[in-house]
Formats: C-alpha cells, structure tokens, sequence
C-alpha cells in the first residue's frame, strides 16, 4: 500500500542527499535515495514512484541519461522528473528541457525551494492527469489524423503511436482541443504547465520543437504545427 506521493532522488554527495531529504520528509513526502544510476535504474524497475530527482554528475553516469531513458519508457514515460545540477548556464538548462526533464534546478539551492517546486510539479502531474477524462471531439483537417487514449495518456498519428513526454502529450492534447485556435504561450504554460515561476516562453519554445521532430518522424508535414510570429501556435491553421 503507498502512502502518500513517492519520490525517488538520485544522488551521490550524502551532504546534499541528506538535506533533500530531511526536508521533503519533513513536508510529508516520502523519499528513497539513490547514490548510484544502477541503484536508480533497479528501483524504478521494481516500484512506481510519483516524481524522481536527478543529479547529473554521478560516479556511474548521469543524471541526464536516465533521464532521457526515462522519458522513452512505456511505464515513465509521464513521470515528472526534476534535474540538479551545478551547471546553471541557459545551454544546460536547455538541454535538460529538451531531453525531457519538467524543471531544473541548479546548485547551491534553497531546501525549502526545491520543496516547493517539488509539489508545484506534483500538482501539475495530478492535474494534467485528472484532465485527460474528456478526449477532443472528432475533427476534419489535420486533426482527423489523430487518436486520443486518454486512459493510457497516449496519442496516435495515422494508427502510429506517438513517443511523447507527458509535457508533449500535453502541449499536443491542448492543441487539438482547440484546433484552429491560436494558442499564445501564456495559454500553453498555463495548460500544460500550470503556475510555474520558472516557465517561459522559452520553455514552450523548445518542447514545441521537439514535439514537431516526433511528429515529423511519424510522417506529418514541418507545417503541422503552425508558428504564429507575435502571437503563439496552432494546430491546422495557417
């Protein structure tokens, strides 16, 4: 039986595990540590955990890489990921984003902080999920290529399925809930990402970018999404 939401950390310096872990304990949150990529490669093989929280330099690999593991998993493929890490330059947080983390945090950092981003990223994982009950309504167009299972929180281009983080899964569902609707990125982050302070434009940028790489894998055309210069993006409207 679980009680209550369960977070797995990757970590390998006992200092900081310990500070994590004294706080998200604190806050009710129930924490299993892992000092090692194959210590948290075993774990999320044998359990379902609610969010995890990466390091990225660690003796036997990194953080990143799980991550990006994570993210092409059938069972983690929504799972909300967190990165630490001691690199805060724009390129690496860039790069977590885009290999799939949900938010990045660098080092040093506020307990207390890195806390509360912890619950904003499980609220948003519980909304995303409740919202998934009602799928978009069969559409003509470019939407009519498309099939929603929301119980499994997949979609389908062409009968193909989709290999979509739940960031994407979410980005693409908004977008075909609305579709010839232009959606402004402050109407992306709020949908998807919900009251996030460390969201931005950018951040809707690069998940829009490598949603369109999946989709063009998949066979639909660079245009599928449409850029809307000034204003946001579309799906079906040119």
């Amino acid at each position: 039986m679980r009680d209550g939401p369960q977070i797995l950390l990757l970590e390998d310096e006992p200092a900081i595990a310990s500070t994590i872990a004294f706080a998200v304990q604190r806050e009710g949150l129930a924490l299993t540590h892992c000092p090692l990529v194959r210590d948290a490669r075993r774990e999320l093989s044998a359990r379902r955990f609610d969010l995890a929280v990466l390091d990225v330099g660690l003796p036997d690999g990194s953080g990143l890489d799980l991550c990006r593991e994570l993210r092409h998993g059938v069972e983690t493929a929504h799972l909300p990921i967190l990165v630490l890490s001691a690199r805060s330059e724009e390129l690496d947080r860039v790069l977590g984003l885009e290999l799939g983390a949900d938010d990045y945090v660098a080092k040093p950092f506020s307990p207390r902080e890195l806390v509360a981003r912890i619950r904003a990223l499980l609220r948003r994982s519980g909304h995303h999920q409740a919202a998934q009950a009602a799928p978009p309504r069969p559409a003509a167009g470019p939407a009519a290529d498309f099939a929603v299972d929301s119980a499994g929180q997949r979609i389908s281009y062409r009968q193909q399925p989709l290999n979509l983080t739940r960031l994407e899964y979410g980005l693409l569902l908004t977008l075909l809930r609305g579709v010839e609707r232009i959606h402004t990125r402050d109407m992306l982050l709020d949908a998807v990402w919900g009251q996030s302070a460390d969201s931005t434009d950018r951040t809707v940028d690069t998940h829009i970018k490598t949603l369109r790489a999946k989709l063009r894998a998949a066979g639909a055309g660079d245009d599928c999404i449409a850029t809307h210069r000034g204003m946001g993006y579309s799906l079906g409207r040119r």
